[in-house]
């Protein structure tokens, strides 16, 4: 312990020492009328993944770039060092002769790793085929203050990769590949629901009341209006409500927040796509995920058989059961066995299932078995239909059973990553459900639930039979990114400050 104390406190004086090196260096350049950071632009004309890969085209041609530079090998008259921009990184060869007396003796005293130098020369291969550029111009356009973590370790401490984005991102290529690919997911996820006449649109991230559902909100106030706010846990009610004004297919992207517990699946501020349509159900919402994700995953992967956390996943192969089958494959107990709900009780009680509720029914029990004993064990993505009413406020009973909703969750590596139902659209029974829930919530000490009579008011000027969708985005981009923890897939996930 005293060792790895020592140690740091030689890093952070290290550090300090490096930091005040450096703003010497910034000085000098300022004095001599050389200030890095006046420079407004630069004029880049090219990158270096592209001038690699079409070498043939660009050799001998004179191109203009900026990047950072990565490293640095002084070779007396002549220096080699690497710049990363912004599609990769390229060699840069400057010579005394090119760049003249001064410039060069300022690039090998004044210049640090770490600073970002704009370039100017013709492209050529070493002796050892590297494809490089022959500099003609090199000027610094600012100066890094602090330098880079060493280069062969890099930035390992993961809880500094995440609280230092900007450092990650500058030290690991496989992190910029990360939040690429999550950029394509997205554009890929838009173009196939645009291309089914999906309409993409905004709705409120404030709420001026906490609705009664389960997750729980954050809570702000407004000043002007001297009012307490929420930021929503959802955007489901009010994309409803577009489809009672006509927009008979919306989608929407949302940032959404809930006020709950963190882990490797869950951070409080993370993204969402719903998706609802009109004059359909939830047996075609489960044709629109299964098709959504074979399409994405094909055009972002390249194939259908993917690898997540060494388990091969087959992303073309789909299985759809009921709750009430998925409990008795892997639970052993079938709900059509209960006649009473103290039978469902003993039979949970019997293979040692903890039950949450004063007064549990057979669908509590249901839900309880499922999770116990199935999610874990769905690996191959399935989708598990039929959910009890008791955790379904928002579905549409089932006209064969009204005990069951239409309803329907898919999972993959043994998380659920999205929930459909066909939407409730009777104004009277979802009111008594939303009662039930304000009810149950300010039970448990929350008296700020409320129902939310706006969207009651909307749905009694008619909602059409509609289908509707909620997926996790996140939790798409670390399946297809085999990511561990969702903080590897959020540019800057939730951290409790450091002092």
């Amino acid at each position: 312990m005293q060792e790895n104390q020592t140690n740091a406190v030689n890093e952070e004086e290290q550090l300090i020492e490096q930091a005040k090196i450096r703003r010497e260096k910034l000085a000098k350049l300022q004095a001599e009328g050389n200030n890095p950071y006046h420079h407004v632009k630069y004029p880049v004309d090219a990158d270096s993944a592209t001038i690699k890969a079409d070498f043939e085209q660009y050799e001998g041609k004179t191109v203009c770039l900026a990047g950072r530079m990565m490293s640095r090998r002084i070779m007396g008259k002549a220096s080699f060092s690497h710049i990363a921009d912004r599609s990769g990184n390229i060699q840069i060869y400057v010579t005394r002769q090119d760049i003249g007396e001064e410039n060069y003796m300022s690039y090998k005293k004044d210049y640090d790793i770490g600073d970002i130098v704009g370039f100017k020369g013709y492209v050529f291969k070493t002796q050892t085929g590297e494809v490089s550029v022959h500099v003609q111009e090199l000027v610094m356009l600012s100066k890094a203050l602090l330098p880079l973590p060493e280069k062969y370790n890099g930035l390992q401490n993961q809880d500094l990769k995440y609280r230092l984005r900007h450092l990650d991102l500058i030290m690991n290529d496989d992190v910029k590949k990360t939040f690429r690919v999550r950029s394509q997911i997205l554009k890929e996820i838009r173009a196939y629901l645009d291309g089914l006449g999906y309409l993409e649109v905004d709705t409120p991230t404030l709420l001026t009341l906490e609705i009664g559902a389960d997750a729980r909100p954050f809570k702000t106030h407004h000043n002007a209006l001297d009012l307490d706010m929420y930021m929503r846990i959802e955007t489901e009610l009010f994309l409803k409500r577009l489809i009672v004004g006509g927009l008979d297919k919306v989608y929407e992207v949302g940032r959404i927040f809930r006020n709950e517990g963190m882990d490797a699946f869950h951070n409080p501020e993370f993204t969402t796509i719903e998706m609802y349509q009109a004059y359909s159900d939830y047996f075609d919402m489960m044709d629109l995920i299964e098709d959504l994700y074979k399409t994405v995953t094909q055009k972002v992967c390249g194939t259908l058989d993917i690898t997540y956390q060494g388990t091969e996943i087959h992303m073309g192969d789909w299985t759809r059961m009921t709750m009430i089958e998925a409990v008795k494959k892997y639970a052993g107990v079938d709900y059509n066995d209960w006649a009473t709900d103290a039978d469902a009780v003993a039979a949970a009680k019997a293979k040692g299932v903890e039950l949450e509720q004063d007064n549990p029914t057979k669908g509590h029990v249901l839900i309880a078995f499922f999770e116990a004993f199935v999610e874990d064990n769905l690996i191959q993505p399935t989708v598990i239909y039929d959910y009890p009413v008791e955790n379904s406020p928002l579905a549409k009973r089932k006209q064969s059973d009204p005990a069951f909703t239409e309803r329907f969750e898919y999972f993959i590596y043994g998380h659920e990553y999205g929930n459909a139902f066909s939407e409730l659209n009777d104004p009277i029974d979802q009111k008594q459900r939303m009662v039930k829930q304000v009810e149950a919530k300010r039970a448990k000490g929350n008296k700020d639930a409320q129902i939310d009579e706006d969207f009651i008011n909307a749905l009694e000027y008619g909602l059409p039979p509609t289908g509707g969708l909620g997926m996790g985005l996140d939790r798409f981009v670390m399946l297809l990114t085999d990511s561990s923890t969702i903080r590897d897939v959020i540019l800057f996930p939730t951290m409790k400050p450091k002092k």
